[in-house]
């Protein structure tokens, strides 16, 4: 027996110390990548490489310890990392051009590209050279690399250059074999949102908007593309039909797509005779994360004054859900505490919103609109609007001073829908439950309707068709009254319809196309400062925090969800997250999928 208990205890002793060593391993590479992260002096002779693969965000909130949880360690980057890496690579000496290493780019919306592209284009403005490389081009790489001074893929290499479609998921077939209906109510004719669960296919309405917005931001992609190859709109335009990525690359070349084949070894010689230097070993370089965090050669602003920069994206929430999605959350009740924050901070003289949202629950919209009016009352407010601020992402940019919009961003889609599970059908018929029921007024048991238990009936139906119609008015009237324009008008350019931003200009829901910087450009202005500090909010998850999100119920599912479908995995997800936003909703359709 003691010989039991004597290897039952050195085996415990085995375990504990595998789990503390694993432990401190595991703690020094978060050490390690964080400290990775901090502010660094760039050597002289350096290059900025950016690699145009894997997964965009918004906003770099990725988890250093996802890789020990069994998350991805996939490729990823942020559009706020690299514009960051690009403007301070521009203004630092010891940088001398940029290498762009092609790839397939996923998660990324034309607006995102385009203002990441607008970056790169600036840099050049420095006369420092772009050198990009890829051994495979998707489209939405080469639309960024295109602005290079000089575009090279390999000798065997393939180059996506197709169009741009998109696609919706439709669940109702689905729903239909579980014995599952949607019962929607709802106003705007192009309100799209509902139509996954209320239909088989695409209304006539929404192929029609979707036709109109998809060939506007192609044709800004032609027209960036032309400007920087030199070649006219109308000949990309027939080449996206001519099925490159199957060419070989000798058409390429002779299409203008491209400058130069080589292999990866070649292109760094080429870098270093840029550079005037003998060797590739005589340059160095610097990753987009470094270049992001470096000491900055600007002066260091004594003024006090504060442009605060704040970064709304993702489903429009109530509550945080315990979700991976790479969307994100714009919790309202964090928001709105945020928002507040910085409306009492004297130092903070303007504050930039920064929204990249198709919208959610109407109830949290109205509730970040309400913060932001009560900001606007004590300092000036703009809006930059990112990928898209639709639906409720418009609702709470509508009150700013000024909208900023980038030319391809998806905006308006004004308009409101309820959404409620009709489960009567599975309850009864398939799992053979019954419900009886007492009640001593005519809606006592309304409840059991709205979450799905019984149909509602017709009285019921038209009292909450009323609630949606209110709502509604409510949207209409909180744009109209932001944007100063008759309700009237509103409603004429509502009805739920979706805008590019150059078209959200035309017809008065935007104020001026472009990007982030000009957006605090014009805070600035409004604010009357000349001089000023740009903050970002919220602030990003410590260490510590990331550490105990890392262990919270359902991420390690997540985690191999997101792993196993990649970029459909916020399609997979739309059908949790969808009742997440609640049952009265301002939102676009999260499962649109842009093919790049």
């Amino acid at each position: 027996m003691k010989q039991f208990f004597k290897y039952v205890f050195a085996t415990i002793v085995g375990i504990v110390l595998l789990f503390s060593v694993g432990m401190l391993l595991m703690f020094a590479s978060v050490i390690g990548m964080t400290m990775s992260g901090s502010s660094k002096t760039i050597q002289k002779n350096s290059v900025l490489v950016m690699k145009l693969s894997g997964s965009m965000s918004e906003r770099n909130e990725s988890n250093p310890l996802s890789g020990f949880i069994g998350g991805s360690m996939t490729e990823s980057f942020s559009l706020e990392d690299a514009i960051n890496a690009i403007q301070n690579a521009k203004e630092n000496k010891n940088v001398k051009g940029i290498y762009l290493e092609g790839g397939e780019i996923t998660g990324a919306s034309p607006a995102m590209l385009q203002e990441l592209r607008d970056n790169l284009e600036d840099f050049k403005k420095s006369g420092k050279f772009i050198v990009s490389y890829a051994d495979t081009y998707g489209q939405g790489a080469y639309y960024l690399c295109s602005v290079a001074d000089s575009v090279v893929i390999n000798p065997y290499g393939m180059l996506e250059w197709k169009g741009l479609g998109g696609s919706i998921v439709y669940y109702k077939k689905l729903m239909d074999k579980l014995g599952v209906k949607s019962r929607v109510f709802k106003v705007g004719t192009y309100k799209s949102a509902v139509e996954p669960y209320m239909l088989d296919g695409m209304s006539d309405e929404n192929r029609e908007q979707m036709t109109v917005y998809y060939g506007e931001i192609w044709k800004q992609m032609l027209d960036d593309v032309a400007a920087s190859r030199k070649v006219p709109a109308d000949k990309l335009n027939q080449l996206a039909d001519s099925g490159m990525l199957f060419a070989e690359s000798a058409d390429y070349k002779k299409n203008k797509l491209i400058d130069k084949t080589a292999y990866s070894d070649d292109v760094k010689r080429m870098i270093s005779y840029m550079m005037g230097v003998d060797d590739v070993d005589d340059y160095n370089t610097v990753t987009v994360e470094e270049m992001a965090n470096a000491s900055s050669s600007k002066a260091k602003d004594s003024s006090g004054n504060i442009i605060a920069v704040y970064y709304a994206y993702g489903n429009i929430v109530e509550e945080k859900t315990n979700s991976l999605s790479s969307s994100g959350s714009i919790v309202s009740k964090d928001v709105c505490r945020d928002l507040e924050k910085l409306a009492e901070n004297d130092n903070v003289k303007a504050v930039v919103l920064r929204v990249n949202s198709g919208g959610g629950s109407a109830y949290a919209s109205e509730q970040i609109w309400h913060q932001v009016m009560k900001i606007k009352s004590k300092k000036p407010v703009v809006v930059s609007m990112g990928g898209m601020a639709a639906s409720g992402g418009y609702y709470i940019s509508s009150p700013a001073d000024w909208i900023v919009a980038e030319p391809t961003t998806l905006t308006g889609s004004i308009g409101i829908f309820g959404l409620f599970p009709d489960m009567s059908e599975l309850v009864s018929n398939k799992l053979g439950l019954k419900f009886e029921t007492v009640k001593t007024n005519k809606y006592a048991d309304i409840t059991n309707g709205l979450t799905g238990f019984r149909t509602l009936d017709d009285d019921e139906a038209a009292l909450m068709q009323k609630y949606i119609n209110n709502g509604y008015e409510l949207f209409t009237k909180r744009v109209a009254d932001g944007r100063k324009k008759s309700k009237d008008y509103i409603k004429s350019i509502a009805e739920g319809r979706v805008w590019t931003g150059e078209h959200a200009k035309k017809i008065g829901l935007v104020d001026q196309l472009g990007g982030l910087d000009d957006a605090i450009e014009m805070a600035m202005t409004k604010a009357g400062v000349g001089k000023c500090s740009i903050m970002t909010y919220p602030s990003k998850a410590s260490m510590f925090e990331n550490l105990l999100s890392s262990v919270s119920t359902g991420t390690y599912a997540d985690a191999k969800l997101k792993e196993t479908f990649g970029e459909y995995y916020d399609v997979i997800n739309n059908l949790r997250t969808v009742m997440a936003r609640g049952n009265v909703q301002a939102a676009l359709p999260y499962e649109m999928i842009f093919d790049f």
